[in-house]
């Protein structure tokens, strides 16, 4: 089982880069701790939004339209996979209860429709909305600040401008 990956499988990946693309910026399988103790790893983590994100994979996690069950060792492999399902909802539960609001994606979601689950997630915060690929100072009527000199620089000539 060291061949299977924690972090960074294709659908998480593929993920990852179409909201990097879109401008959103996050951690990657980063460390919660809860106030009650718990400690969860969300696969893609938005700290100042409070959105966990979990790609989750149809076998290790019982999807009930493409999740599979072993034959081979079916006395390790059944509570096993009983037992990750269960701490799903327990870590759910626990993020819900510290104020996160908690995105689960299967990895055979389209790649289009995770985006849009993640996004919508991000806006339902009621923060900042999705970011502008060149930024806020360069949104039409927006100004940018006029560049101070230091103390040990010559004054700024605006007179041109």
């Amino acid at each position: 089982m060291k061949a299977n990956r924690r972090t960074d499988t294709k659908p998480e990946l593929a993920l990852r880069h179409a909201l990097h693309r879109l401008g959103y910026r996050y951690r990657k399988d980063y460390r919660l701790d809860l106030d009650s103790g718990r400690r969860v790893r969300p696969d893609i983590v938005f700290t100042a939004r409070k959105v966990a994100v979990f790609v989750d994979g149809c076998f290790w996690h019982a999807c009930p339209e493409h999740g599979s069950k072993p034959r081979a060792n079916e006395w390790y492999w059944g509570p096993k996979l009983i037992k990750n399902v269960e701490r799903d909802r327990v870590n759910d539960a626990a993020l819900i209860l510290a104020g996160w609001a908690v995105v689960r994606l299967w990895e055979h979601v389209p790649l289009d429709e995770a985006v849009t689950t993640v996004v919508t997630a991000l806006i339902a915060t009621g923060l900042v909305g999705p970011p502008g690929p060149a930024g806020p100072a360069d949104t039409p009527g927006a100004t940018r600040p006029k560049r101070q000199p230091g103390p040990d620089q010559p004054p700024v000539d605006d007179s041109h401008s």
